[in-house]
């Protein structure tokens, strides 16, 4: 994909996230509480906990936010029994949607889902049959700024285990395997470096392009339903913007 239109798209996303924070917020606080749940509230003993937390940061969820989420879940021995599930199928024109929710009703969540996708021109699939098209990798993005020298950052980044670093227009994109994720991100963290983003993604291997502009818009439209929804943590596509 190439680097502008990321860029254009992270953008977008934050737009959006600064229109409906609380809801973006609440997405966040129910990833916090699954991290809780499988390894404790100490992030220094958890690093899916730390790795959330820096995601949380990044989308400038506050502190006191963040550790009342924390704090919450591990006081909770009833309520909300939240589970992960990942979705997989085509939107309009064949591109590949990966969709990753979390929730405490399987049958309402999996009915929603494939509901967008039948509406939208597009087909709820098996498990595995898009997530062999992308790879799961770590992801930072750092803005091009005053004060952030390229070969000083790109050093560093290599220096703490990164395994590729790219330099776009408006920003600096490291990237890591996922098991050196939080190493990486936590040496960028102590030197100062302030992240637009900072999370486990996955990547497409190939893009899609579409040019038909009725299955641009029913694209958009699943793309949007799906990132609506309460239960959807994140949603990943191979289409080429």
């Amino acid at each position: 994909m190439a680097g502008h239109s990321k860029w254009a798209n992270i953008k977008h996303r934050k737009e959006k996230s600064d229109a409906r924070k609380g809801k973006i917020f609440t997405k966040l606080g129910r990833e916090i509480y699954i991290a809780v749940k499988s390894g404790g509230p100490d992030p220094e003993t958890n690093s899916k906990l730390k790795d959330v937390i820096a995601k949380a940061k990044a989308a400038n969820m506050p502190n006191d936010s963040i550790f009342r989420s924390i704090k919450k879940a591990a006081g909770e021995t009833d309520g909300a029994n939240y589970e992960e599930i990942t979705y997989e199928g085509y939107g309009p024109g064949g591109v590949a949607v990966i969709v990753e929710a979390a929730t405490d009703n399987r049958n309402r969540t999996a009915g929603d889902i494939r509901h967008y996708f039948d509406k939208c021109g597009g087909n709820l699939g098996q498990t595995g049959c898009v997530s062999f098209m992308f790879d799961k990798k770590g992801i930072i993005i750092i803005e091009k700024k005053e004060g952030v020298d390229e070969e000083e950052l790109m050093a560093e980044a290599i220096e703490a285990g990164a395994s590729d670093f790219n330099t776009e227009d408006e920003y600096f994109e490291i990237i890591t395997e996922p098991s050196d994720f939080s190493s990486v991100r936590e040496a960028l963290e102590k030197k100062g470096y302030e992240f637009v983003e900072a999370s486990i993604q996955m990547v497409p291997q190939t893009t899609t392009k579409l040019e038909n502009e009725d299955q641009i818009r029913q694209l958009e439209k699943l793309i949007d339903y799906l990132e609506d929804h309460d239960d959807v943590q994140n949603v990943w596509h191979n289409w080429e913007q």
